[in-house]
């Protein structure tokens, strides 16, 4: 009987895209060496697109004409690093997959600030770390996923995988790009251990030695965007995560408060999550418990 013919070679990663959508491997084009399926191409193919040529019948390109070459004056190209395609394709794939939707809220930051500003001085002397606000949103988090542990879960298959432990993932811009180390056991740290853990992410993140088991994982996710000036974004799910929660400036704002208008510092905050596993309900919730611990911090010193 005749040989049957070799089957072509899929990455694993592009493996569990092909999975999650159903797509049988037989209907897609590799593009990698040796027609190897990347991940790429499976993603191509979820969304319906033709798969770019191999390298092998990729044309040469044609020298352009000299009226077009005077109209790019002024350009220049570079090949994108590895951490940004890397990104780029995460972003990619929690757009494609996920029914995303971002909720906010708004917290009133007086109670923290007058707690650091009365005890700063005295953590900084005794832990050898700065008190930042940080810790108390890693704080605030890890006692909300205990309330509303769909938000701390994540989807596999047909089935939904509970996370009986909090690994938060912190953004920090490094000197590559935007990383995000990983908290291990989260549940467990004191205000003093997530501060010398985040103090130390950021400074290796500035030195581009942050190792990839550091960067991989988590249940969760915290970007600070304003640390830059950010307002209000709506952040990306980091997937197989089912939800991000995003920070941004304090700024000095009018409230009304028993009746008065008066001043007071205030974060927007925005939780993006997947609506495939987490309702509304649930995800306004979970976020309006970040408000109220945020603005009674003494409940995170009382485990309450």
């Amino acid at each position: 009987s005749a040989e049957e013919e070799p089957r072509q070679k899929v990455m694993p990663s592009a493996a569990r895209v092909l999975a999650q959508n159903r797509i049988p491997e037989e209907r897609v084009s590799g593009t990698g060496p040796g027609d190897r399926v990347l991940k790429e191409d499976a993603l191509r193919a979820a969304a319906g697109q033709q798969p770019k040529p191999s390298r092998e019948e990729r044309p040469r390109p044609t020298p352009a004409p000299a009226a077009e070459k005077q109209t790019a004056a002024g350009e220049h190209r570079v090949p994108m690093p590895l951490l940004r395609r890397t990104i780029a394709t995460r972003l990619l794939e929690a757009t494609q997959n996920m029914a995303m939707v971002t909720t906010f809220n708004e917290a009133d930051m007086a109670e923290v600030k007058k707690l650091r500003a009365d005890f700063g001085h005295d953590f900084s002397r005794v832990h050898e770390v700065r008190l930042g606000f940080m810790s108390f949103f890693v704080k605030a988090v890890v006692a909300g996923l205990a309330e509303y542990p769909l938000v701390n879960a994540r989807i596999d298959g047909d089935d939904i995988v509970y996370h009986d432990y909090c690994d938060i993932g912190v953004a920090i811009g490094g000197g590559k790009g935007l990383v995000v180390p990983v908290l291990r056991n989260a549940q467990t740290l004191s205000f003093a251990e997530i501060e010398r853990k985040i103090a130390d992410f950021g400074q290796r993140a500035k030195d581009n030695t942050l190792s990839p088991d550091e960067l991989r994982g988590g249940t969760f996710t915290i970007s600070n965007g304003g640390v830059y000036g950010s307002m209000l974004s709506t952040p990306i799910v980091n997937p197989p995560q089912s939800a991000i929660l995003g920070l941004h400036a304090i700024k000095d704002r009018p409230v009304a408060v028993n009746g008065e208008i008066i001043i007071r510092p205030v974060m927007y905050l925005a939780l993006s999550y997947d609506h495939r596993i987490i309702d509304g309900r649930e995800a306004v919730s979970f976020l309006k418990s970040i408000k109220e611990r945020i603005e009674q911090p003494h409940k995170l010193l009382l485990g309450i």
